[in-house]
């Protein structure tokens, strides 16, 4: 069996966003295989971790968690005692770090990149996004393995950076289901008999982390321009919910759209049987970088996803079929129409999306 090393530089347990969740997930079917050993903050819940050993090494602050000198000794020592065969790192923030332990130690240095990070902070306006494209191409040529997550971000890579080709797999955002899902139709009727909606309306939805800059934008473009297209259609009739958690105060819990077709569900535990039981995922996204994970997850649990041209970077639509409608970006009437066309379709997600999105079949592909 082999022995793993992992930096997750932030509290993933339990999740409450998409990237959260795919550490969670990732680092769950990796303990499986895997003697795994975990460094992160001691914020997370070790009692949610159920396959790896964990060690609450970072710091809670999160600028001076990136800057403890002191961590470079601990991790030396602990891989020179544990002999793990390698070190993955989640995301490219300790590159410094991951440099000095590797030339200490010579263990394979392995970085999991989520998205190109100077791209996603370039995208919401941070001005020092040029800083960290400097920083995470260092790390790249770093790196003995890089783990991609989105093909287009490998692609990058290969023809932007000139990183080596053979150093570079793409592994992508996985899902816990292995199949199409048999309870779709309960589902339903239960966020009908829920939020009391009629059995000829259909149920749309978004979900995120609702501080998230990219996500509020995406929740004010549905509320301000694709919901008040929907109203206007006399013989459309439908609901949606939105799910998310920290929702800023100024919007009031949405009280002011319920009578606009529109309920605020908050964060739910089982957001998996809301993928199931509605009729249509939307993704307004127009920035972000990276893959969406709630995507992702829609279309495992069967669910049509209509979705931005930004909101569609990642996915590999050749395996979804018609499960993924993708609209130009800002095209809000084509969005709305989309939406119409679509919302009583029932095509299944093809099983090859299954094969290469189930978390069991990714870990594998890390591990060959």
């Amino acid at each position: 069996m082999k022995k793993f090393l992992v930096i997750a530089p932030y509290q993933y347990l339990p999740y409450f966003s998409g990237g959260q969740k795919s550490i969670a997930q990732f680092l769950d079917h990796l303990g499986k295989e895997t003697d795994l050993t975990v460094v992160s903050v001691p914020q997370n819940d070790a009692s949610l971790m159920k396959t790896y050993k964990f060690l609450p090494w970072l710091k809670e602050r999160s600028f001076s968690r990136y800057t403890d000198r002191a961590l470079a000794s601990k991790l030396t020592s602990l891989i020179k005692q544990e002999k793990f065969d390698a070190v993955i790192w989640e995301h490219p923030y300790y590159a410094w770090l991951a440099s000095i332990v590797k030339s200490r130690t010579g263990i394979k240095t392995i970085l999991h990149i989520h998205n190109i990070e100077y791209q996603r902070f370039h995208s919401m306006g941070k001005w020092w996004w040029w800083i960290m494209r400097t920083y995470e191409k260092w790390f790249f040529e770093k790196a003995d393995q890089i783990l991609f997550v989105s093909p287009e971000d490998k692609k990058f890579a290969i023809e932007k950076w000139n990183i080596n080709e053979r150093k570079c797999t793409e592994v992508a955002f996985g899902v816990e289901i292995s199949h199409y899902p048999d309870d779709k139709e309960q589902c339903k009727q239960q966020l009908k008999a829920k939020y009391n909606i009629a059995e000829d309306e259909r149920i749309l939805l978004f979900n995120g982390l609702l501080d998230y800059k990219p996500n509020l934008d995406a929740l004010m473009v549905i509320l301000k321009e694709i919901n008040p297209l929907l109203l206007q259609q006399n013989n459309f009739k439908y609901k949606i919910i939105i799910c998310g958690k920290r929702l800023p105060g100024e919007l009031h819990s949405l009280e002011g759209y319920v009578d606009k077709n529109v309920f605020y569900a908050g964060f739910v535990n089982d957001i998996e049987s809301y993928f199931k039981g509605v009729d249509l995922f939307l993704n307004a996204v127009q920035s972000g970088g990276g893959i969406k994970t709630k995507m992702v997850e829609s279309i495992a649990f069967g669910t049509t996803v209509i979705t931005t041209e930004t909101g569609a970077a990642g996915i590999h639509k050749d395996i979804c079929d018609d499960k993924l409608v993708v609209v130009a970006d800002n095209k809000w009437d084509d969005f709305a129409a989309a939406i119409i066309e679509h919302a009583d379709k029932n095509e299944t997600t093809p099983p090859s999306y299954y094969q290469y999105y189930y978390w069991g079949n990714i870990v594998k592909k890390v591990l060959t």
